[in-house]
């Protein structure tokens, strides 16, 4: 059997590969309804007496950005905890001498599995962004066709990153706890730092993360996201070779 069908079988027979599609779904659903509707349930269940809270009425955007709010957190924590239960595969001495002895090369494990599960995690994140989007216009208008679709694919990449990132903690530390934390950081961090300095914003892989949002406002264009696409592309590269680098020189 071929370590690409054992990786996929691994992925679906543990549930994880359906676990991570259907969060991504529960919010393609809950975004737009949510966005629609948000008028009414403050009335009906977050209301306080006598104080009245008024939303303006929908827009198609909305049920985009609703959607994105809850990938972007909840949805980025999952992708990064099925990824790290697969690439920390050190985290225990037998599983990991196994896989060595077993494959011929670091660097086709680190590569297959990473492969893989950023697969998984674009198929979710764009089954949660086409439901979403389907409910959107059902609900409250279109979001045209090209922007939904630009904005999916730079949301796609950052996943990409996103399980790169988890790859290099993996390199770093052992465990798989360890590995979610560091990558989370690896992930984050840089956002809400350097991300505060506007001339730096457009560039981070983090811009490509929301881009869903402005290009369904029609704020931005596909053009505005091509310096952080180019570096994303490079960082996951450099991300990768460390990866396998520095698991290749891990004793086990």
């Amino acid at each position: 059997m071929s370590l690409w069908r054992l990786e996929w079988l691994r992925l679906r027979r543990t549930w994880r590969g359906v676990g991570l599609l259907a969060v991504f779904v529960f919010f393609g659903l809950l975004g737009p309804l949510t966005a629609r509707y948000i008028q009414e349930i403050i009335e009906r269940f977050g209301g306080t007496e006598g104080v009245q809270v008024t939303f303006p009425p929908p827009v198609p955007a909305d049920g985009m950005i609703q959607y994105l709010s809850n990938a972007q957190q909840i949805g980025l924590l999952a992708v990064i905890g099925v990824a790290a239960g697969a690439l920390s595969f050190d985290a225990t001495a037998d599983i990991a001498i196994f896989l060595r002895t077993r494959v011929s090369s670091t660097a086709r494990l680190v590569l297959t599995r990473t492969a893989v599960y950023a697969a998984a995690a674009v198929v979710a994140f764009v089954a949660g962004a086409a439901v979403a989007w389907y409910e959107t216009w059902a609900l409250i208008g279109l979001v045209p066709a090209d922007r939904f679709l630009f904005g999916t694919l730079f949301g796609a990449l950052y996943y990409v990153f996103v399980v790169a990132m988890v790859a290099l903690a993996a390199g770093l530390v052992r465990g798989s706890l360890g590995t979610m934390v560091l990558a989370f950081a690896f992930v984050v961090v840089p956002q809400v730092t350097v991300g505060l300095v506007s001339a730096a914003k457009p560039w981070l892989p983090g811009h490509l993360s929301s881009a869903l949002a402005p290009l369904s406002q029609g704020t931005a264009e596909a053009g505005d996201f091509v310096r952080s696409t180019v570096l994303t592309l490079v960082v996951i590269a450099l991300a990768l070779v460390a990866a396998i680098r520095l698991l290749d020189r891990r004793e086990v």
